[in-house]
């Protein structure tokens, strides 16, 4: 640097200082608030921003104006803050201000700036679809899960709903599932009217029956009430042998003879081990009581899918059985969904009996529950003489 530049710098610059001090030592400081807007108010030794405060102070007393000769100043310096002082001490700002500088790091800064920048786009979006899911979930969520609103509804045993009356009855059933087809299209259903003279009547095997005491467990299935049965029980005819794997109850009888139907009929079904099922009808008409009935309906339970568990080796199926056991035999279906067909039908040609208060008792819980009989198509019906 050129030595006479150096002393003329040093020479202008020293009177400021002095001033700067003289200031400073006697309160006559004063200012405008300094911000850090622009690049003529930034420090020039400050690494980072300033955030500057004025805050108006009313004095007790007069404030007194304190001046200071100035003529050693420098006349446009170019440096804001040497002009403000210069003003300062030439009498020309009172000194009613206080101007206070913070100084702060830069991350403190950004994330002071962070804090309050107003939310992104994505997020208000995101918090938005958030807020209209949840609202459709608390509106919906009262009805989620009501199995009664449809007639396919799941409500037993993990088969579509079907009743024996209005919407979901008999003439519905193969429309509520795929899997019950066979209730609408079926060419071998049951029940059937059984007409004597249209029967193939002669000689026909005797149905051997091999019914033990047993266990037994009554079921409420929301359709009928029907007994598991537990237990060496099994009939033998046309040379292949039937395990009993349950019977249960219709009203009226499901099967017509000539026509006429009976108050109940008792469903008992078999299978062998070829998977085939037999099922044989037991029709009950009004008369004495049935010893076996009243086993039955003693354990009867009164909840849908309830069950209970008869003592041991209290059932004894003999007990639906009549003395004469000869009976009508056809091939037919099963007469719930899905009405599968290929099952072997023996219906018993003498009924057995069941008092008005057993019948009563049944009815109360199931006053209808027989699919109406179906078309015969042409079939054979045996009728064992």
């Amino acid at each position: 640097m050129n030595p006479t530049a150096a002393h003329r710098a040093s020479f202008l610059l020293r009177p400021l200082i002095l001033a700067m001090a003289l200031a400073l030592s006697n309160g006559a400081w004063a200012a405008e608030p300094v911000t850090t807007h622009g690049p003529a108010h930034a420090a020039p030794a400050a690494s980072a921003p300033a955030k500057v405060a004025s805050q108006e102070s009313h004095e007790s007393t007069e404030t007194s104006k304190k001046t200071t000769p100035v003529d050693s100043l420098p006349t446009r310096s170019g440096n804001a803050m040497a002009e403000k002082i210069r003003a300062a001490m030439a009498g020309t700002v009172v000194a009613s201000k206080k101007m206070t500088v913070v100084v702060e790091d830069k991350e403190a800064a950004e994330a002071r700036v962070t804090s309050k920048a107003p939310p992104r786009p994505v997020a208000k979006a995101l918090a938005s679809q958030r807020y209209n899911q949840a609202r459709a979930a608390a509106v919906a969520g009262h009805g989620a899960g009501d199995t009664h609103s449809a007639p396919t509804a799941n409500a037993h045993g993990g088969e579509a709903h079907w009743t024996y009356e209005g919407e979901t009855g008999p003439q519905a059933w193969g429309k509520l599932k795929p899997d019950f087809n066979l209730c609408a299209i079926g060419k071998r259903q049951s029940p059937i009217n059984i007409e004597d003279g249209t029967t193939l009547q002669g000689p026909a095997e005797p149905v051997q029956f091999a019914y033990t005491p047993s266990n037994g467990t009554v079921v409420n299935n929301g359709h009928t009430i029907q007994v598991d049965v537990q237990g060496d029980n099994a009939i033998t005819v046309r040379g292949s042998t039937y395990r009993l794997l349950q019977f249960h109850f219709h009203t009226p009888s499901e099967e017509q003879i000539n026509f006429k139907r009976f108050p109940m009929v008792a469903h008992l079904v078999h299978k062998n081990n070829e998977g085939q099922l037999a099922v044989v009808a037991v029709l009950l008409q009004e008369g004495e009581a049935n010893p076996m009935v009243d086993k039955v309906w003693t354990y009867m339970p009164l909840d849908t899918n309830d069950r209970v568990r008869m003592p041991q080796a209290l059932l004894d199926v003999n007990g639906l059985l009549p003395k004469d056991q000869r009976y009508y035999q056809f091939m037919g279906s099963l007469t719930t969904p899905p009405c599968s067909e290929g099952v072997l039908w023996m219906v018993m040609k003498q009924p057995m009996t069941i008092s008005a208060g057993q019948y009563k008792l049944f009815t109360q819980l199931y006053p209808n529950n027989a699919r109406p009989v179906q078309p015969i198509n042409g079939r054979p019906v045996r009728e064992a003489l």
